[in-house]
């Protein structure tokens, strides 16, 4: 059962004016818990996926691999390629392998609420996936690119989905300092 009477006004005892302040909605503890587990399954998933993708060996792409340190210079590769599918396929594929750190984090970690939050924590993850790619995996090098494309994607996410989710499984709370913002009071 969804609860609204997050945002009661305590100088009248009793809900807010729907006027005044927004109705917000929460997930029942046994919904919010059952959301979590979908989404550390959906993160669990996730991570195998990224391994699968980055961390597997391409011997066959050894000879034609090298690191890239500057930021849009592979992309500036990919959108010169003739088969618009490639691009395509290497734009758009680092930036999907990015969203589901904007749909998840927000629920799995309320402190990752919040672009710049998620930004960094993606930022950070995907740096330490392209080094592990570059240092241990044959035929896979360090490409900031991916990151930024990964963290694009991310972002994307975020915004059109992850911050609703990470606000409907761990709302705002309600603070010391927000009784004396008088916020839903009428005739203010």
């Amino acid at each position: 059962m969804a609860r609204t009477d997050r945002y009661a006004n305590p100088s009248e005892g009793g809900p807010a004016d729907d006027t005044t302040s927004p109705r917000r909605t929460t997930l029942s503890p046994l919904a919010r818990a059952a959301t979590m587990l979908v989404a550390f399954a959906g993160m669990v998933a996730f991570g195998v996926v990224l391994a699968r993708l980055t961390l597997e060996p391409s011997a066959a792409s050894e000879a034609l691999t090298h690191s890239n340190f500057k930021p849009g210079d592979s992309i500036r590769d990919y959108l010169g390629q003739p088969a618009f599918r490639d691009t395509v396929k290497q734009i758009g594929g680092n930036i999907l392998l990015g969203v589901p750190f904007g749909l998840l984090l927000p629920v799995l970690l309320p402190r990752t609420r919040g672009l710049v939050r998620v930004a960094v924590a993606t930022a950070v993850t995907m740096v330490l996936v392209e080094l592990a790619q570059g240092a241990f995996v044959t035929g896979r090098t360090f490409d900031i690119d991916d990151v930024i494309l990964n963290t694009t994607g991310a972002l994307l996410g975020y915004l059109v989905l992850g911050r609703r989710l990470g606000r409907a499984v761990h709302p705002r709370r309600r603070h010391w300092w927000h009784r004396f913002t008088r916020r839903g009071t009428a005739g203010a």
